[in-house]
């Protein structure tokens, strides 16, 4: 903000007016307080906050609380539920946020009219996960489309070619996927894995699906998700992968190029999918001398993976200013441009993306532009196959995908069984 802008906003303040900010957003009347209350389970809002917010807006105060993600909910529940210490906004995690967002004007306070002032330039899969009832109730600032990142070396090695483009066409559907993998194993002796876990699965075959979990009040298995039990248990079985547990030591070892198998001999992994946050805080801190020898791809499938959603109180004394402080931190073009630049996050705001995307280069991989290939990927993610459900049910559903690729279980028992967890938890 320019120092002129400050005096200006100062002065208005002091006679007690509207004032506008140098972003051109209201801010709160009169009639409410300056102050704010802010619980979230992520520093970045923090951050958004101190080094951002409060930057733009020094005559608002905000009150800002971080409670661990697994113990978030606990939290936020019991004071949504009876209004006694409501925070006036909060942050929703990927894995609870239709939770919230299916509650609508009973627990949350509509945006709709925010989102019908910013939607053109949006990527539309962050509102329609935040949207119940033709209404919109959380917003988000990020993209999380998710990748196939590999290794170039390998890539070279084995495929004859490094360049992502070329490399695509051999993880153009799935079909090519597996082709790959075999072609794979086959060219490396048996060394080289295409993943080093079949859990790097999940997130892609469930982009995939054509519905939700639920229909109609009735649990419906997408044929996607039988594509990915059989997928996996065909990598599991034919030794196409590393067999290592998702988030596991071997997985990260994985990524170092140093992952042995039960005999101790060396296994390569071609590669992992992973969203854009996984580029910076999943493979950048756990490549070590593989850094620079990778590259995305969009893969078989699109798909999104986690993300962060900012919603209010239906209660809040500070509707207008909740309202405000949403519409700064997930769409306005200032703050999220800088925001951008500052972390490299792939942002929601399209006319963001669209100013910034063909100046990225990547170093960790080896100059590629992640950014605009992110960008066109979010576009393609759809965003209305989230329900509240999904949490639960999917637990039930990785059990039963386990049991089969494991040899626990035949496929029809384990589809049995996760249809019958279902009924009797959920009631579906």
């Amino acid at each position: 903000m320019k120092k002129s802008h400050v005096i200006f906003a100062s002065v208005v303040a002091a006679a007690m007016i509207l004032s506008v900010t140098s972003c051109g957003k209201k801010a709160a009347s009169k009639e409410e307080a300056k102050k704010l209350v802010v619980w979230s389970f992520t520093d970045e809002l923090q951050t958004m906050i101190d080094k951002y917010y409060k930057v733009d807006h020094p005559d608002i105060e905000v009150e800002y609380s971080l409670t661990p993600t697994d113990q978030f909910p606990n939290k936020l529940d019991p004071v949504l539920a009876s209004g006694n210490g409501a925070p006036d906004v909060f942050a929703l995690e990927d894995a609870f946020v239709r939770k919230y967002i299916e509650q609508g004007d009973n627990l949350l306070l509509d945006l709709t009219d925010v989102y019908n002032e910013i939607k053109s330039k949006m990527i539309p899969y962050p509102a329609e996960v935040g949207s119940y009832n033709g209404k919109v109730y959380g917003l988000s600032w990020q993209a999380a489309p998710g990748a196939y990142f590999y290794r170039r070396s390998l890539a070279k090695k084995y495929l004859g070619s490094d360049d992502p483009a070329t490399v695509q066409k051999s993880f153009a559907n799935w079909d090519t996927f597996l082709k790959t993998a075999r072609d794979l194993k086959k060219a490396s002796g048996g060394k080289c894995v295409i993943l080093s876990t079949t859990g790097d699965l999940f997130k892609p075959f469930q982009g995939a699906r054509k519905g939700p979990w639920i229909q109609g009040g009735k649990l419906v298995v997408d044929p996607a998700m039988e594509k990915y039990m059989e997928m996996a248990k065909t990598l599991h079985d034919e030794g196409l992968e590393g067999r290592q547990g998702q988030w596991s030591e071997g997985w990260f070892a994985g990524f170092k190029g140093e992952l042995k198998d039960e005999s101790g001999k060396a296994v390569e992994v071609f590669g992992t999918f992973l969203p854009t946050w996984g580029l910076h805080y999943v493979l950048k801190p756990n490549a070590g001398n593989t850094a620079g020898d990778w590259a995305m791809i969009a893969g078989p499938a699109p798909y999104r993976w986690g993300g962060t959603w900012v919603a209010a109180y239906k209660g809040t004394k500070v509707p207008n200013l909740a309202k405000d402080f949403i519409k700064y931190v997930a769409t306005d073009d200032g703050f999220l441009t800088r925001w951008a630049k500052d972390t490299g996050d792939v942002v929601s705001n399209n006319n963001v993306i669209n100013a910034i995307k063909d100046t990225y280069s990547e170093p960790f991989l080896n100059g590629q532009n992640h950014y605009a290939e992110f960008a066109e990927m979010a576009n393609h993610v759809d965003g209305k196959l989230n329900q509240g459900t999904d949490q639960a049910v999917e637990g039930f559903w990785g059990e039963a995908v386990g049991s089969y690729v494991n040899g626990e279980k035949s496929k029809a028992d384990a589809l049995a069984d996760f249809k019958k967890h279902v009924a009797d938890e959920l009631g579906f």
